[in-house]
């Protein structure tokens, strides 16, 4: 496995600009640091990420996950995680390769792997042995990178060889409960998708429970188990971070709050401060002024 990490590095060198790298390919990304990276909060979409160089540590909730190149990070629902990168220097940067997770696809290819529900799947997110064949279909999908003309026709197929080996790893029976509908899992995503969709609307756990068809315990300690948060918790979370986003493009503070569902710009304000350690107004300044707004 030596010769195909080597490989993978030196691909994903030869097309990284950074920490955070999109790439021609949709849904992949790359990133290569040189300097450990301070924690960092933000929401991460499914997906599935292998560390070629270096050492990862994620913080979901109350449980601490640390991955190298022996080990693949995947997560079945969006989840609002604290990453930090533990080693990387000028002459051994940390370099890294992530795909967001096609539920379509994923529930497509699993109609041809045998189905038992476990119970021991519940969570939404966790840390696996890497498998050669994984190893080799992401090496594939990277290649592309290098025949750009190439990636239209052959990225989609590539990308499913990619789901395909997680299905039949270690991460399968998580990711197959989270697209099962009947399952608990797929139930809790539709609730996460709702909130999304009502966030100005005020959610209670009753009716967030009501959505899932759950009592209210099950749902708390379902929900808990997939993203690593109570659902007001995570509800918040979301606000925060689509809030912020409201600010990068312009909005006030107040609108801001508003539009996320806040009744009290001044506790949207206090929330704000303690989630990114900077007052919305301050943060807003500093986004726009780095990304400024084109007319």
């Amino acid at each position: 496995m030596d010769e195909l990490f080597q490989r993978m590095r030196k691909r994903v060198l030869a097309h990284s600009a950074g920490v955070n790298t999109t790439t021609a390919i949709p849904d992949l990304s790359l990133g290569v640091l040189h300097k450990p990276l301070i924690p960092e909060t933000a929401f991460s979409e499914p997906m599935v990420c292998i560390v070629l160089q270096g050492v990862k540590q994620v913080l979901v909730g109350d449980r601490m996950l640390r991955y190298d190149h022996s080990k693949c990070f995947a997560s079945a629902v969006e989840l609002p995680a604290t990453g930090c990168v533990l080693e990387a220097d000028a002459d051994r940067p940390f370099i890294a390769a992530g795909l967001t997770l096609d539920p379509n696809t994923l529930s497509d290819l699993a109609q041809g792997i045998p189905f038992t529900p476990d119970t021991s799947a519940s969570n939404g997110f966790g840390v696996a042995n890497v498998s050669t064949e994984l190893l080799e279909a992401f090496d594939s999908l990277l290649a592309l990178l290098d025949r750009p003309k190439d990636i239209c026709l052959l990225a989609a197929g590539r990308k499913r060889e990619v789901l395909y080996e997680l299905l039949r790893g270690e991460h399968g029976p998580m990711l197959r409960q989270s697209i099962r509908s009947e399952t608990q899992p797929f139930a809790i995503r539709r609730v996460i998708r709702i909130m999304r969709e009502r966030l100005d609307e005020p959610l209670s756990n009753d009716r967030l429970a009501t959505y899932a068809n759950m009592s209210v315990p099950t749902f708390y300690r379902q929900f808990k188990a997939l993203t690593g948060s109570s659902p007001l918790q995570y509800l918040k979370l979301v606000r925060l971070h689509e809030a912020r986003k409201k600010l990068a493009a312009d909005a006030s503070a107040t609108r801001a709050a508003y539009a996320v569902g806040y009744e009290s710009p001044s506790q949207f304000s206090r929330e704000y401060l303690r989630m990114f350690g900077i007052s919305p107004a301050q943060d807003a300044a500093r986004m726009q002024a780095r990304f400024p707004v084109l007319a």
